[in-house]
């Protein structure tokens, strides 16, 4: 009888904590798929504990407003995911990639990029 008391108790327990977690990730947002669909995109992958990378952050921030609906610019920790370091294929961060509306990679850069490189590399592309 113990035993099936511990194991009631066990699953119980498990359930509590599914339960409780469930939201947390069902509601984390997926990023958006890299480059966006029809779209110039600049995507940063870096970390959000990289000093590079922490002066990058207010930059995107502003231009990912600016841009909206113009051009994506996106951010990608790759320390808390490393999947799309390896899928693009990065060796130092931050690197910031630019894609066409085609989704070619047009240029690619490793280290800080000032907002006005980046502002410079998006009008190039087209992007007013």
């Amino acid at each position: 009888m113990k035993e099936r008391v511990k194991k009631v108790a066990g699953v119980f327990c498990l359930l509590i904590l599914v339960v409780l977690t469930a939201p947390a990730v069902l509601s984390a947002a997926a990023p958006p798929a890299i480059p966006v669909k029809g779209m110039v995109t600049m995507v940063d992958l870096g970390a959000k504990k990289c000093i590079p990378c922490k002066m990058m952050a207010p930059i995107l921030e502003k231009l990912e407003k600016e841009y909206a609906g113009r051009a994506a610019i996106v951010f990608l920790d790759v320390w808390e995911d490393p999947k799309p370091a390896q899928r693009f294929g990065i060796h130092g961060i931050p690197t910031q990639i630019f894609f066409d509306r085609e989704g070619r990679e047009v240029f690619r850069h490793t280290g800080f990029l000032s907002e006005e490189e980046i502002v410079r590399r998006l009008r190039d592309m087209g992007v007013r």
